[in-house]
């Protein structure tokens, strides 16, 4: 008898245009492209790949265990049956001789911080932070942390206004110090942000910034644009260096 393929399933969404790059890179990971959806902007990739068989002798140990397991479970259960009206009396008279202790008071969990992304501790994230805008590892990293946090130096390249506003700003940053002189990693971008969505920190904030200006910059991961080679992020946080 041919045992059944079992098969696991990955969505990914993506910005239409860069579709062909994403699903050469999850085939060659082994997935099976078996739906694609386009929007007006973007595009939904279903994949399936098979999954793994587990060894028949893991099976078969496993098998041996829960029957050996159920054995002594009813083993047990006839031995304990015999005394437990016995146990039973036994316990109501020592807790009517016992005075009531005070219950524990519980703890609440505290959910884990999520982690932020640094070049210290993703090595994937410090080799996109040397490579060029254009690289494939950009659009590697953005589908695998999209809607995570990174943290990186960096400095603004350019800033202009967005559209018609005079308030609204788009900023092109890269990492390091170097301003508009960057000439390696990404070209992250915050679009249509005001000054104030920065969240500017530190000891001497300014009223404004500009181009050359350096910072620790704390975002969210968005996507990458593969026809124009742009990394959009969304601020979080931004510690004047």
């Amino acid at each position: 008898m041919v045992d059944e393929i079992r098969y696991e399933y990955k969505t990914v969404r993506t910005v239409r245009g860069t579709d062909g790059l994403v699903i050469s890179k999850m085939q060659k990971d082994g997935w099976e492209l078996v739906e694609h959806t386009q929007g007006a902007l973007r595009s939904t990739l279903n994949f399936r790949r098979p999954k793994k068989p587990l060894p028949w002798l893991v099976i078969g140990t496993g098998t041996t265990v829960l029957v050996i397991l159920a054995i002594v479970i009813g083993v047990a259960s006839a031995l304990g049956d015999g005394g437990e009206k016995k146990d039973e009396a036994d316990k109501s008279t020592a807790a009517a001789s016992e005075k009531p202790s005070a219950l524990p008071t519980p703890t609440a969990a505290e959910p884990a911080a999520a982690k932020v992304i640094t070049a210290q501790n993703n090595p994937e994230f410090a080799a996109l932070l040397k490579a060029g805008p254009c690289d494939d590892a950009n659009l590697d990293f953005a589908t695998r942390h999209q809607g995570e946090t990174v943290a990186f130096n960096g400095s603004i390249v350019n800033m202009a206004p967005h559209g018609d506003y005079d308030t609204r700003y788009d900023f092109l940053l890269g990492p390091g110090d170097k301003g508009p002189n960057t000439a390696v990693g990404p070209a992250f971008k915050y679009e249509d942000v005001n000054i104030s969505d920065l969240n500017l920190t530190g000891k001497k904030i300014p009223v404004t910034v500009g181009a050359g200006d350096k910072f620790r910059f704390v975002a969210e991961v968005g996507e990458f644009k593969a026809d124009q080679c742009l990394f959009f992020l969304d601020p979080s946080s931004t510690e004047i260096r």
